[in-house]
């Protein structure tokens, strides 16, 4: 499975997308031939608690799209494609101006052990990381991160999905800016608050007892909490 990000960042950190421009962008994403699935990130309504609020409020406006292989996703960010016209914010008033990003990545999904989400879960939370490198060696940086992160973060109290993202080489003719972070993940949680919890568990010193034990690289990391909403294709 390949997953495309695309990011709307405003580096004033003033910037919101209305809530008409994210259901328009939402039938817009599930348009999108041989789309899998969409998920659309937005910021918080109210600020949570977590190990890494330092790196800011996180992007105005995220995409996750799934599709089954390199060559569809391929065929969704070419020149003509709705991927081109949310990338350059036409018709969607709160994204125009913003700064965009994309990047193509392999899906590397791992077992959770509760999957379900809780009853009454409205708008799901996931926690985005992204480490954009570069590593000294990054065969030695995959093998790590891959053998021990995972088993870790699958220990998180209501933790509902694991998801790593590494990289490839993909063409495409957005009009946003390319960038090839070495590395991405996501946790799933039921909401800011489940988040916010399984970050203050100690779980977290396991983690940060990890992280100083990955091999050498640059760039440090950044740790966004999103509200997350999913588009199923239309058919």
């Amino acid at each position: 499975m390949i997953s495309l990000f695309l990011t709307f960042s405003d580096p004033t950190g003033v910037r919101r997308i209305e809530p008409d421009d994210v259901t328009a962008a939402a039938a817009m994403v599930g348009s999108i031939p041989e789309m899998a699935e969409g998920l659309l990130f937005t910021p918080l309504e109210q600020s949570v608690d977590h190990p890494y609020k330092a790196d800011g409020a996180g992007p105005v406006f995220a995409l996750l799209l799934r599709f089954p292989n390199l060559f569809a996703c391929e065929a969704a960010i070419d020149r003509g494609g709705v991927l081109a016209t949310l990338a350059a914010g036409r018709g969607l008033p709160s994204l125009a101006g913003l700064d965009v990003t994309h990047q193509a990545m392999v899906t590397r999904a791992f077992p959770v052990d509760d999957a379900t989400h809780a009853s009454g879960t409205v708008t799901p939370c996931s926690y985005l990381v992204h480490y954009p490198g570069p590593a000294d060696d990054m065969n030695a940086w995959n093998l790590h991160y891959l053998e021990h992160h995972p088993t870790i973060m699958r220990s998180f109290p209501d933790v509902r999905q694991i998801e790593i993202y590494t990289r490839i080489d993909w063409v495409d003719r957005l009009p946003s800016q390319r960038v090839e972070y070495m590395q991405r993940n996501r946790l799933m949680f039921d909401s800011p608050q489940a988040l916010a919890r399984a970050l203050g568990s100690d779980v977290i010193k396991r983690m940060r007892a990890d992280f100083v034990q990955f091999p050498p690289f640059a760039g440090g990391n950044k740790h966004f909490p999103m509200l997350t909403r999913v588009v199923r294709p239309i058919a």
